[in-house]
């Protein structure tokens, strides 16, 4: 029996289990099984793969980046967006990959259209790296919004009509709308939304956060976090099969 999971610190409304264990079951696969792991802290890890024979692990929030220091290599991809959410592990060596951006990227296509040359990225963590990866790789300027930004970052209280009137993709890579939190939503001027303008978050639950709704109300496109999921989870089952 080969042992997956996902570790991360509150899982749970984590999506990851359950589709796993749909797949398995759906799939056929009976030499399989899925677990969540939940660690307060990163430090955990170590006493995690000591105890439990694993074959792959999935990483959410907020492991993304710390668990890179207990990882034996990276993939090329991992390595410039600085952050992991799937660990294969074979021969004893634990690799490290992302296949948030893959995800990512195929769930945003059929959404894009040629005007969207520019793109506001709510969020500076490990999940705001993969998205700034997967639209650079694909010439979509980023510009990432923080509450303490660097110096080529904004602020939220930065953000005016000129800006949205340029950044016709706007992603929310913060866990902001996340249930049981459904009230609240990044600190966007949303009366400048248009038409024009597609909303993605990377929230999934619930299906529309307040973010979207705001969006919605302003004729926006919009696209929740479902899919990516999907297309991520999916590249991590090749890469553990591989």
């Amino acid at each position: 029996m080969k042992q997956y999971g996902l570790i991360g610190k509150s899982l749970d409304h984590s999506f990851s289990k359950s589709y796993f264990e749909n797949k398995f079951s759906t799939e056929h696969i009976q030499n399989a099984s899925y677990s969540n792991f939940p660690l307060e802290s990163i430090e955990e890890f170590k006493s995690l793969i000591k105890k439990t024979s694993i074959s792959g692990l999935n990483i959410t929030i907020p492991y993304k980046t710390s668990i890179i220091p207990f990882l034996d290599e990276l993939s090329e991809a991992a390595k410039s967006i600085g952050a992991v959410n799937t660990i294969l592990f074979k021969n004893g060596q634990l690799i490290g990959y992302n296949t948030d951006y893959i995800g990512f990227h195929n769930a945003i296509k059929p959404f894009l259209k040629n005007t969207m040359e520019q793109a506001l990225i709510l969020g500076t963590g490990g999940a705001s790296k993969a998205v700034v990866y997967a639209l650079e790789k694909i010439g979509i300027k980023c510009l990432c919004v923080s509450r303490f930004p660097n110096e080529k970052q904004l602020n939220y209280d930065q953000l005016n009509d000129l800006v949205l009137k340029h950044h016709l993709l706007i992603v929310n890579t913060t866990p902001l709308g996340t249930t049981p939190n459904i009230n609240e939503c990044p600190g966007i001027p949303y009366q400048f939304i248009t038409e024009q303008h597609l909303l993605v978050d990377l929230v999934y639950n619930p299906e529309e956060t307040l973010f979207l709704k705001k969006g919605r109300k302003n004729l926006a496109n919009t696209l929740n976090g479902k899919s990516m999921l999907i297309h991520q989870a999916e590249e991590a089952w090749k890469i553990w099969n591989s």
